[in-house]
């Protein structure tokens, strides 16, 4: 059976595949062969240009062949690797044997015994992982945060002057402003976000256990650290891990998926926030034609768009956690465990890409409701409760605050005939009055 939306086991190829489908040429299959080929051909490029005594005479002309290898890999080509791998049993082997045929094709048989020389599997997989995040992150994720940000900013200014009543333990609280309330998650987004980007994506390049055994033992005299460091910065932007087992660390990349985390756990709070605004008509969302909110209720409009992010900012951060948890530990100088779970690293940045495209949309949706908005805040007038007393502290009155306890607390129907009248019966010069008559719950809203 071909493999279809309606077909697929997970939701990412599936229901959601029209979100997912621009990941496919990081996380796929085909795409970590092809980046396994990219490491493999441009390792091969490089002992070329040291050069080592038998590869002095390698024709630099065929190095535009070597990398149309990988850079017009097809299909077919993945097809071929994978019926390798049906007899080798092993993947980076059948990479080495593709590469190989392709050597002889290009009539330059007697170098191919230099294709993946001293190295081990994980050499390949640890740089060609870590260089298709890179890459997902750059062209994908990032844009896609980005375009997040700035519909917030948008919706940020566009409401900054609009006062609303704040609302802390769930019960009224001094008021603020919208616009305020949207750009604390913008500032806490982009705080994280400047920390992702100081974090290093590493890459593992050392032969079998990390020391070069092979390397050393073959060419002495060459400083195969210093290659190294160089072949990964250099070709792949990516920084090398020096002393290390037959495996990545995984600390960095931990350190990144938890960074990401954070940034779902944000988008997560804003959902919720978000989604209880709309409970109390702060906003109305607008209605595309034909779309049904419920199967039973004709008038709703449900919030599903951050439902939707917050369910699989929810799922991406289970899969991240578990992942940044489990793949820096490992048995000795390498067990296989990190190999599985490794592929799965797709999953938690799909399931994010799903929310951002729901946030996206959702928020695109949402609507003002300047009226609930003022209607909250008229009803509410023991919130000027707090200006009242912090003017009276400043002019020496006695005990402001449990004044304004006793006239407030627990009383709900406060309203601004009572605050009025508070006012006139305390013994204070006619200018304060004045001064305390101006405060409302819509302007006292601070900076």
């Amino acid at each position: 059976m071909k493999l279809s939306p309606l077909n697929a086991i997970s939701p990412i190829d599936g229901r959601y595949s029209t979100k997912t489908k621009e990941l496919q040429k990081f996380f796929s299959e085909s795409s970590l062969i092809k980046y396994r080929i990219q490491v493999e051909i441009e390792y091969f490029i490089a002992l070329c240009q040291i050069p080592l005594k038998q590869l002095k005479s390698f024709p630099k002309e065929k190095f535009i062949n070597l990398r149309e290898i990988y850079l017009k890999f097809s299909e077919a080509d993945a097809k071929k690797i994978k019926e390798i791998e049906t007899v080798t049993n092993h993947d980076v082997k059948a990479v080495e044997y593709f590469i190989k045929n392709k050597f002889e094709e290009l009539k330059i048989t007697e170098y191919k015994e230099f294709i993946h020389l001293g190295l081990t599997s994980q050499d390949i997989n640890n740089t060609a992982i870590p260089l298709s995040i890179k890459e997902s992150l750059k062209e994908i994720y990032f844009p896609a945060l980005k375009k997040t940000i700035d519909l917030l900013k948008e919706k940020s200014n566009e409401w900054k002057n609009i006062s609303m009543l704040a609302r802390t333990h769930g019960q009224a609280a001094s008021p603020t402003r919208m616009g305020k309330e949207i750009y604390v998650f913008i500032e806490r987004i982009e705080e994280q976000l400047n920390l992702l980007n100081k974090i290093p994506i590493n890459a593992k390049f050392g032969g079998a256990t990390g020391n070069f055994n092979a390397h050393y033992v073959a060419y002495p005299n060459i400083d195969w650290n210093n290659f190294s460091n160089n072949f990964i910065y250099k070709n792949f932007g990516l920084q090398r891990q020096i002393t290390t087992t037959q495996i990545e660390h995984y600390d960095n990349l931990g350190g990144l998926m938890h960074n990401m985390c954070r940034i779902n756990t944000i988008l997560i709070d804003f959902c919720r926030d978000i989604w209880s605004y709309i409970s109390i008509d702060y906003f109305k969302q607008k209605i595309k034609k034909g779309e049904i909110g419920s199967s039973a209720m004709p008038h709703k409009v449900n919030p599903i768009d951050f439902e939707n992010a917050e369910g699989n900012l929810g799922m991406a951060n289970s899969i991240f956690t578990f992942m940044a948890n489990k793949l820096p530990i490992s048995r000795m100088q390498r067990d296989l465990t990190d190999s599985t779970v490794l592929r799965n690293i797709g999953v938690p940045i799909s399931h994010t890409l799903i929310a951002l495209v729901s946030l996206h949309k959702g928020i695109d949706k949402l609507l003002i409701n300047k009226s609930t908005l003022a209607d909250d805040l008229e009803n509410n007038w023991m919130i000027v409760a707090e200006a009242i007393q912090t003017i009276l502290r400043r002019e020496g009155y006695p005990n402001p605050y449990e004044k304004l306890k006793e006239l407030t607390r627990g009383n709900t129907i406060i309203s601004k005939k009572e605050i009025t009248k508070f006012i006139d019966n305390l013994e204070i010069t006619e200018e304060v009055k004045g001064e305390l008559k101006k405060i409302n719950p819509s302007n006292y809203t601070g900076i």
